[in-house]
């Protein structure tokens, strides 16, 4: 229960600092510091393109873990959206930049996923960099790079939960953006698992008894 708790709080607050500021200094900043958080407790995935990976990585966390943490890291962006609705009176939601073609946001959303979760999979599960102190801040300057990147391409998400709970709510104040809801979850997606695929043929050292 601990796990869900804070895979909750965690994706909260990193959504929270999306809605709110919109910048990628900011995000990066508090993703790192969630991750030192949360690292110990759950995991730190904030992420359901991140929690698929690591469970393609190492297999460690039964179907059951996966599904409560997907939904804890949904509900934390959908509450952190409504806050923020609260907070400011509008709702935000991730697009497409103005004249970006969904294919190109696609393929901006599918690139940076990846290099996030390879990061991720590189620096805070691999037995060479074991117990380093390094993670978080390797983890949150990636987002924040990503974000410089491409955020004015796709919107920067590289989070199927980011995508799905500030959208879901968007739709309860009648907006208009579920439309965009597949780039944010097919992109991601795609791109967490292709990492994870590739971490075998880069790291072939860790499958060896």
């Amino acid at each position: 229960m601990r796990s869900y708790a804070m895979e909750f709080i965690g994706t909260m607050f990193l959504v929270l600092a999306i809605g709110l500021t919109g910048d990628p200094w900011a995000i990066g900043a508090m993703l790192t510091a969630l991750i030192y958080m949360g690292a110990y407790i759950s995991g730190a995935h904030y992420n359901p393109a991140v929690t698929i990976a690591i469970w393609m990585r190492s297999k460690k966390l039964q179907i059951k873990d996966i599904v409560l943490y997907i939904l804890a890291q949904v509900t934390g962006a959908f509450v952190a959206a409504a806050i923020c609705y609260y907070m400011t009176g509008k709702a935000f939601v991730p697009k497409p930049g103005a004249e970006v073609t969904v294919s190109q946001a696609m393929v901006a959303e599918i690139l940076f996923t990846f290099l996030l979760v390879t990061v991720i999979l590189n620096v805070a599960t691999t037995k060479k960099l074991d117990g380093n102190y390094i993670y978080g801040l390797a983890i949150g300057l990636t987002v924040t790079a990503g974000a410089l990147c491409v955020g004015k391409i796709s919107g920067a998400v590289f989070n199927p939960a980011v995508g799905l709970g500030p959208i879901f709510m968007d739709a309860l104040n009648n907006g208009a953006s579920w439309g965009n809801l597949y780039i944010y979850i097919v992109g991601p997606l795609a791109g967490g698992i292709l990492s994870a695929v590739l971490f075998r043929f880069f790291n072939s050292e860790e499958f060896t008894s």
